[in-house]
């Protein structure tokens, strides 16, 4: 695993970005419903040309905070 700047961000070089439909893939949901929470601003992404980007840790950091405990 790489290890992490103080602060718990990790150097630029060591980010790995996943595109949109990488991002859908991996949370099993539609390229609609990504593009949904980056321009809500719920998960962030950096945009290059027309495209968005979307952080490994980003995602991982999303799907942490979107659990929560039924009945």
């Amino acid at each position: 695993m790489a290890s992490k700047k103080s602060g718990g961000e990790s150097p630029l070089a060591e980010v790995k970005f996943l595109t949109v439909a990488e991002v859908a893939t991996a949370m099993r949901v539609s390229k609609m419903t990504v593009y949904r929470l980056v321009h809500s601003g719920e998960l962030p992404a950096v945009r290059v040309g027309r495209s968005f980007r979307v952080s490994e840790d980003a995602v991982h950091d999303y799907l942490k905070g979107a659990f929560f405990q039924a009945g």
